[in-house]
């Protein structure tokens, strides 16, 4: 029952993480504008993500669009398009993996495959997470450097956007839902206890009567 109940937890932080990765991945919102010194009150903001830039005007519309070539993009943005998608696809199979193979369910009747089973979905979700939270951290890490380039000026400056940090909350909740399938993913003792059972190998022999 403890197993279980351990296995809907970890079902449950999956599907936020996956969650934030969808919102990663869709939202634009990676960097958005830096309001510092004269750049405190401006008519229009603008925001970045892995697939369209957008203008938020201060009446509150928006105007987005789409990058224009793939091969005009940096490297950051190239490999985060790419782990994100891979880290939502694994996301998405450890959970499936995890469903088939928990104790809460009946797909799988064999009691000594469904820890195995749980275990790799462990193991996916793990990945799932490493493989989101090297994007955004990249992400970031460019973004904290640009801001403090000397050679930009203040309007130019960029600051973390929200998927950020949803990226890093994703990722955690992964890593601790694979960490705690993996820990508990265990075969099950057999009850018998292991008592060895001895046969003796004389039979008894007939009573014969001697005259």
């Amino acid at each position: 029952m403890g197993s279980a109940g351990i296995q809907m937890g970890c079902m449950v932080l999956g599907i936020l993480g996956l969650i934030g990765i969808i919102v990663c991945c869709t939202v634009p919102s990676w960097r958005v504008s830096s309001f510092i010194g004269s750049n405190i009150v401006t008519a229009q903001s603008s925001q970045e993500g892995l697939w369209t830039t957008c203008v938020v005007q201060s009446t509150g519309q928006q105007q987005c669009k789409n990058f224009d070539s793939l091969l005009e993009l940096g490297a950051e943005r190239q490999a985060a398009r790419a782990l994100t998608v891979i880290s939502g696809m694994a996301c998405c199979l450890s959970l499936l993996i995890l469903f088939c193979g928990a104790d809460f369910t009946t797909c799988v009747e064999n009691e000594d495959i469904k820890p195995k089973i749980s275990l790799v979905a462990g193991i996916g979700m793990l990945l799932a997470g490493i493989l989101v939270i090297i994007p955004v951290s990249w992400f970031a890490h460019n973004t904290v450097r640009d801001f403090y380039n000397p050679m930009l000026t203040n309007s130019s400056r960029m600051e973390l956007g929200t998927c950020i940090f949803v990226g890093w909350a994703a990722g955690v909740l992964l890593l601790i839902a694979g960490g705690l399938l993996c820990c508990f993913s265990r075969a099950k003792q057999s009850s018998s206890g292991g008592t060895a059972k001895y046969y003796s190998n004389s039979a008894s022999a007939p009573n014969k009567n001697y005259v």
